[in-house]
């Protein structure tokens, strides 16, 4: 492109994402970000008991994949399971008051911080036993296909848990019977305190899919835009019929992997090396680079979310606990299925 002086002037780079897009990202994963360092800091006073593992660093793959999937499409993951909801947008009063075992929280304060659920935005739980999620999730995506809704499940699990047999087992039956569910193993580098390297010998995780036939790509789970990028195609595919994918993020936790661990295994170099590579600050450049925003227009957001996670606080340190014979309700299942088995 010629200047008026003659000059040659580099094309402007154009950006794959509308300003929408990016600051909904910004202001998504900056919630989770805000949410969770209260978190931290309420366990460290001990409001918040039991176990908590903490998303910090990893809020590209949730906020990624939400915007890159539909309403009416379902999520199942592990137990560090306070991102994805936060980002399907449910109420961080309802996430925190559960966090604190109140009985206005997701499960009426049963399920504590590993076990958050939100039926009505397509969250179908943390779950605590270690890859026990990964066969739910093929149910799932099971019934959207029995049921023909043209939805997708996305189903997401540690590097941990992908040495669990159940993995191979819901894998081979989603290539088998081509169900619309995309497999995404968070690589964040150790399950608890042991790094991939020294639990297998298969380091590129996303290679493991080779065996079973199916697609399977590396993520750089520390970029929102990579992916959502990754989901979308996924997710298109699924919706074609053509069957499930498999994609390894990896991406990065900052804090322990849960809030009892002291991180030895790890160095505070590698843990800064990671922090040059956040996800929320990446998006925030574009923002001020592209002029999608000002820097009092960002300080506006985080004021905002400063307030809705302070809001949550005093929500849940108001709410009252749970009566003890709530213990004995939401059982069973007490409404029919949406089909019936001849």
């Amino acid at each position: 492109m010629a200047t008026a002086k003659g000059k040659t002037k580099a094309p402007e780079k154009k950006r794959r994402h509308t300003k929408e897009q990016y600051l909904f990202w910004f202001e998504n994963m900056l919630l989770q970000r805000r949410f969770e360092e209260k978190a931290g800091q309420l366990y460290g006073q001990q409001k918040i008991r039991g176990f908590c593992h903490l998303y910090i660093g990893q809020e590209a793959c949730s906020s990624g994949a939400v915007s890159a999937l539909q309403e009416g499409d379902k999520y199942i993951t592990a137990y560090r399971d306070h991102g994805f909801p936060l980002a399907l947008g449910t109420d961080p009063n309802k996430i925190m008051a559960e966090l604190y075992g109140k009985e206005t929280g997701t499960t009426k304060g049963k399920g504590g911080s590993m076990h958050i659920f939100d039926k009505e935005r397509g969250f179908m739980g943390g779950h605590g036993i270690v890859g026990a999620q990964i066969p739910l999730g093929a149910g799932i995506a099971f019934a959207e296909k029995y049921l023909e809704t043209g939805k997708v499940c996305l189903c997401l699990f540690g590097d941990g848990a992908i040495r669990q047999g159940a993995f191979h087992e819901a894998v081979n039956m989603a290539v088998t019977w081509k169900l619309p569910v995309i497999f995404v193993v968070e690589n964040n580098g150790y399950a608890m305190g042991t790094s991939v390297a020294r639990s297998s010998n298969v380091t590129e995780l996303y290679t493991i899919g080779d065996a079973y036939d199916i697609p399977s790509e590396p993520v750089d789970g520390m970029n929102v835009e990579a992916v959502h990028d990754a989901v979308e195609r996924a997710a298109e595919r699924a919706r074609k019929g053509d069957g499930p994918t498999f994609l390894e993020f990896r991406t990065y936790r900052y804090r322990g992997h849960s809030m009892s661990d002291p991180q030895k295994y790890r160095s505070k170099e590698e843990v800064e090396s990671y922090k040059l590579l956040d996800p929320i600050e990446m998006v925030r450049s574009i923002i001020l680079e592209e002029k999608y925003a000002t820097e009092a227009d960002l300080t506006a957001i985080e004021d905002k979310i400063k307030a809705i996670v302070a809001e949550s606080v005093r929500f849940s340190e108001e709410s009252a606990f749970p009566d003890p014979k709530e213990a004995y309700t939401d059982v069973y299942l007490e409404e029919n299925y949406p089909f019936t088995i001849d």
